[in-house]
């Protein structure tokens, strides 16, 4: 079982640090135009792709359990008609989303409000990227079928590939042909959709191999069939829900922490490189998690399926301890890596402590997602969002005026620590009707 465990997260845990490459790689290219303001604009169109792709992020999780529960019961035809409805669904929204794109964006950046020098650059690369939207959800929905179908490794070949598509292209238009920040969302948009092609070839060739009778049921009315339907998106609106609580609480602590200045604004977001690097780590067992415990819950197996929860708490608890003792001793060491200024580290010190509670507090909660993704028990995940945000909320707002951004803080790792504890909870009671 640690092999297997092992065999799907480490895979998960490469497509995880390449997935912020993206994004880097754009602000290191349009830092080297000459103005920031083209530095900002990407920075802001970044952000309202991240946000709004994050939303449907139902499409992995739900189509990745979905998927995994029917590999485990053997049955091959229910995986294969829950990648293509996944898919049909993902292209669905994404060709919405290009429809609406104009009255979308005019509200986004009404509500953002960026200066007016990089408004225009900032609608420049969107109204390039958001072509993307098909490919970028579709590519959502197969990674959900490739992990549910135990296969983490193609997940992992497709993010590469997009990164070095993307650095290629990107240089090629900006330095090469002399295109600006318009060079850079074309960049971008090609490789979102390398990467989507890439991943239905994959799809299409493991979809050759499933052996299965019946395929004649593998049909447009029975991908969109009335039953299937609703449960797919009974399970991917509580996912959806959850996902609207995390985006509540992660966009609160940035407006709440440049409320204390630019000081404290900068030593907000290099702790949290802190929280990010532990989340590409857990997220990769999550990832490990979801796939044998979406298996074995198929298949009915409970020894299996204990066992799997088991050992992936096991190597979380060792690699908790791991980080919490790296971060102890060279917490500071790392900051240093991400900024000269030591006004911004010196700051730091006063609230590295924090950090290094992250891993501890956050630990349980990253464990039961991917258990729960993996048995579609979507309305534990819920819950327990829903309980931790009213913790993170009720803290803030209750010690902000005497803690300041201590308070920032103590509430987000009583958020991390409530997500767990609310879905411990949730398991134990589950398990006891059992």
């Amino acid at each position: 079982m640690h092999r297997r465990i092992i065999n799907l997260a480490l895979p998960s845990i490469v497509s995880n640090i390449t997935v912020p490459l993206l994004g880097l790689v754009d602000t290191a290219i349009t830092g080297h135009m000459g103005e920031a303001r083209y530095i900002g604009a990407i920075a802001v169109g970044s952000m309202v792709f991240n946000i709004m792709y994050w939303l449907f992020a139902f499409l992995r999780m739900g189509t990745g359990g979905m998927t995994a529960q029917a590999y485990g019961r053997k049955d091959f035809c229910d995986a294969d008609l829950t990648g293509l409805r996944a898919i049909s669904i993902s292209t669905l929204i994404g060709l919405t989303i290009i429809a609406l794109q104009y009255p979308l964006l005019h509200f986004v950046m009404w509500f953002i409000a960026p200066e007016e020098n990089v408004l225009n650059l900032v609608y420049s690369y969107c109204y390039i990227c958001i072509w993307g939207a098909p490919a970028s959800l579709g590519l959502f929905a197969l990674n959900g079928w490739f992990v549910g179908m135990q296969n983490t490794k193609i997940p992992m070949i497709i993010s590469i590939t997009q990164n070095v598509v993307n650095i290629l292209i990107s240089l090629l238009l900006v330095y090469c042909l002399g295109m600006k920040i318009e060079g850079v969302a074309t960049g971008t948009l090609i490789a979102q959709w390398a990467g989507f092609l890439m991943g239905a070839f994959f799809f299409i060739r493991m979809r050759r191999g499933l052996v299965y009778e019946n395929k004649s049921r593998v049909s447009f009315s029975h991908i969109f069939e009335t039953s299937a339907m609703k449960s797919f998106f009974t399970i991917n609106r509580d996912i959806f829900l959850r996902t609207l609580f995390l985006v509540s609480v992660n966009l609160y602590f940035v407006t709440a922490g440049a409320k204390g200045g630019e000081i404290v604004l900068a030593v907000n977001t290099l702790l949290m490189q802190l929280f990010i690097l532990y989340s590409y780590i857990m997220d990769g067992f999550a990832y490990a998690a979801e796939a044998l415990c979406g298996r074995f819950y198929g298949a009915n197996d409970k020894a299996s399926l204990a066992e799997t929860i088991r050992k992936v708490f096991y190597w979380s608890m060792g690699l908790t301890a791991v980080y919490s003792l790296v971060y102890d001793i060279g917490g500071l060491d790392f900051l240093r890596l991400l900024t000269n200024e030591e006004s911004v580290i010196s700051a730091s010190e006063e609230y590295i402590f924090w950090a290094m509670l992250i891993p501890i507090a956050g630990m349980v909660a990253f464990v039961w997602d991917g258990v729960f993704i993996g048995m579609t028990m979507t309305r534990g995940m819920l819950s327990g969002t829903f309980v931790a945000a009213i913790v993170f909320f009720t803290t803030y707002f209750s010690l902000e005026s005497t803690l300041n951004n201590h308070a920032l803080w103590l509430a987000f790792i009583l958020y991390l620590a409530a997500r767990g504890v609310t879905q411990s909870v949730y398991w134990w009671g589950v398990k006891s009707e059992k």
